[in-house]
């Protein structure tokens, strides 16, 4: 490594590390800046050269507090300005969530210090990707998961996301660790022939798979209408806000009757399901009389148990409920012990929380088609759906990203709904309460998306998909496999690092 970068790491390595942490969200929506990943990466394992294990693992914390403090701040917004969490719990709270992430990178660093080959190609090139991709995909289940900011996410617009469809949002994240790690061996030695083959093979491969198709369109259309209530956060539970906010839905659905299918985003209605079946009734009459379908977001009460679910109601010939599976933590339910939960009774927090529905629900059938559905951030959680999607035509995601208020969240979380078309290659419709609404292609290409904060309804014509991509039938063990199977040649091929 030049004698300038040994200063520099040596005398400032941490703060280099947070500050080039801070600059990765500026990779992802809405920046979109996608080279920055690679660049941000890069610094990262230039700092962890030559390093020892518990310096890298300094270091790694520092990066990853960095940038999960400004690619997750909003959680501060969802926290304390909505969820009305005073300020002394809402910013540890945050803060520790940022805490809990950058440990991942932390033990990529000791990891790779501690064991990766002495041949800087087998480091760079094979070793270090394996790592990453591995404890992505771990940080993406352990603990409920939280796979926010993955890597991949942020090549939706690159040529990487064409290995999207073959091994998911990991796999493009190892190659952008990939095409880090070649930068870095760019610099740092002196035969750099194969790290630039390397290099280029990974882009121009990607640039090649990315127009395949994998699956094939529908010959029917669906006439597909997507309302967005914009009905602000901070009103939207208010007593007076109720009547005004059921008249909004049902004036925007009369306006769409010519629709195939109406979809009202999460939460909708802000009540219960029970204590809104007459309105829910003459709303259905209605599409029932026009021929169309709806799928709406309402919150319903278990009558048997007295458990509460975050569903969605499809009103077709039938009526079916699909219960949100994969609940936010501290959202949704607070994974706290009782005597907890009382002391935040005393403290009038929220502590009131959903029930995660059955694992064994099956996709959505309306309309002549057949829908998997996610509500907000399950769509998060890829992998999780394949069972359903394999059975879909279509993939349709229900939202309330008014919790983020005028940040970067609902821009990261459109690029999240993106990625999961590309996977599958199939349409994603997504309806949002305050925004972002969007039709999005199987290829990820947003086709018509709508403004934020404002009240609108997006039409469009639809075709389902047929048919899997590798991803559906490999799921994430594709990549596991091959990330296990690196780290087996990449130490089998040389010897370990002396410590």
């Amino acid at each position: 490594m030049p004698d300038y970068l040994v200063f520099l790491s040596a005398r400032y390595g941490s703060w280099l590390a947070f500050l080039s942490g801070l600059a990765l969200p500026l990779a992802f929506a809405p920046f979109a800046f996608a080279p920055v990943a690679i660049l941000s990466l890069a610094v990262l394992l230039l700092l962890w050269q030559d390093a020892t294990p518990v310096t890298a693992a300094r270091r790694g914390f520092a990066w990853g507090f960095g940038a999960f403090l400004a690619g997750l701040y909003w959680l501060y917004i969802s926290l304390h300005i909505f969820g009305k969490a005073p300020l002394w719990l809402s910013v540890p709270l945050m803060l520790g969530v940022v805490a809990i992430m950058a440990l991942y990178p932390a033990l990529a660093g000791y990891v790779y210090a501690r064991f990766a080959p002495a041949s800087v190609h087998l480091a760079l090139l094979l070793f270090l990707p394996a790592i990453w991709a591995l404890l992505e995909w771990l940080r993406g289940w352990l603990a409920s998961g939280f796979p926010w900011l993955a890597m991949g996410y942020s090549q939706t617009d690159t040529v990487l996301a064409g290995f999207a469809p073959i091994g998911g949002v990991y796999l493009v994240g190892a190659l952008v660790a990939a095409s880090a790690g070649a930068l870095v061996g760019l610099i740092i030695e002196r035969r750099r022939g194969l790290v630039l083959t390397c290099l280029l093979s990974l882009w121009v491969i990607g640039a090649a798979i990315r127009p395949m198709p994998f699956t094939v369109p529908k010959s029917e259309t669906l006439t597909v209408s997507l309302l967005q209530g914009a009905v602000p956060q901070d009103q939207k539970w208010l007593p007076e806000q109720f009547a005004p906010t059921l008249d909004l839905y049902l004036r925007m659905t009369r306006d769409n009757w010519t629709s195939d299918l109406v979809i009202w985003p999460e939460a909708a209605i802000p009540a219960l399901l029970a204590n809104v079946e007459d309105y829910l009734g003459a709303v259905w009459q209605a599409a029932r009389a026009n021929d169309t379908a709806l799928l709406i977001g309402i919150p319903r009460k278990d009558p048997d148990n007295g458990q509460y679910f975050n569903s969605v109601v499809a009103l077709d010939e039938v009526r079916t409920i699909y219960d949100k599976r994969h609940l936010v933590p501290f959202g949704e339910y607070f994974p706290v012990p009782d005597f907890v939960r009382r002391w935040m009774r005393l403290m009038n927090l929220p502590y009131s929380d959903f029930t995660a529905g059955r694992d064994d629900q099956a996709p959505v059938q309306v309309a002549g088609e057949t829908l998997a559905v996610t509500i907000c951030y399950e769509d998060v959680f890829g992998a999780e759906q394949l069972r359903e999607i394999a059975h879909a035509s279509l993939l349709v995601n229900v939202s309330n990203d008014a919790w983020f208020g005028d940040s970067i969240a609902p821009h990261q979380h459109l690029q999240i709904a993106r990625m999961r078309a590309m996977e599958t290659r199939r349409p994603m419709l997504r309806a949002t309460n305050t925004g972002i609404s969007a039709f999005i292609g199987p290829d990820g290409g947003i086709l018509r998306r709508s403004q934020q904060f404002s009240s609108q309804v997006l039409t469009a014509e639809v075709r389902g998909h047929k048919g899997k991509t590798p991803y559906m039938v490999l799921r994430d063990w594709l990549l596991v496999v091959l990330a296990a199977t690196a780290v087996a040649v990449a130490l089998l091929a040389d010897r370990r690092r002396p410590v």
